[in-house]
């Protein structure tokens, strides 16, 4: 796996339980140990994303004391936020996951409601955790904080 700032990186909400599941998901299924990923809630993920879209947007969607609400991809200096960051994360799965990239072609305004809406009940459909969860001595490397 690259390690340089070309690697993309995905950044989570590390006390979301649904958040914790989907990185346990794209770990189990992903093609290859391309994607790294950090906490949102972390100064490695707040720091990548302020490269990506600068100081006010980073205060915006990372604040500490500020439900993150949404995964960010981080991919080639873009960062793609909401229902987008999701569905692009799908190109780096096995098949049949990631035909889920598909749903792109779904207008994005109808994707980000339904994403808003699920992210907006996650802790109470799937729980909240009060740390972020630590990976296992194998995975470590992969996490950035």
């Amino acid at each position: 796996m690259s390690r340089d700032a070309t690697s993309p990186v995905l950044l989570f909400d590390g006390t979301c339980n649904l958040c914790n599941g989907s990185v346990q998901f794209i770990l189990d299924h992903e093609r290859g140990p391309e994607l790294r990923f950090a906490p949102l809630q972390s100064d490695v993920a707040r720091s990548l994303l302020r490269d990506a879209v600068g100081e006010a947007r980073t205060r915006e969607l990372a604040a500490p004391d500020r439900d993150p609400g949404s995964m960010i991809l981080l991919e080639r200096g873009h960062a793609y936020l909401q229902s987008t960051g999701a569905l692009r994360t799908a190109r780096y799965l096995r098949a049949p996951w990631r035909f889920g990239t598909l749903m792109l072609l779904v207008p994005r305004p109808l994707r980000d409601l339904v994403y808003r809406w699920i992210a907006k009940n996650r802790y109470r459909w799937f729980g909240k955790s009060e740390s972020c969860r630590v990976p296992t001595p194998e995975l470590r490397a992969r996490f950035l904080a």
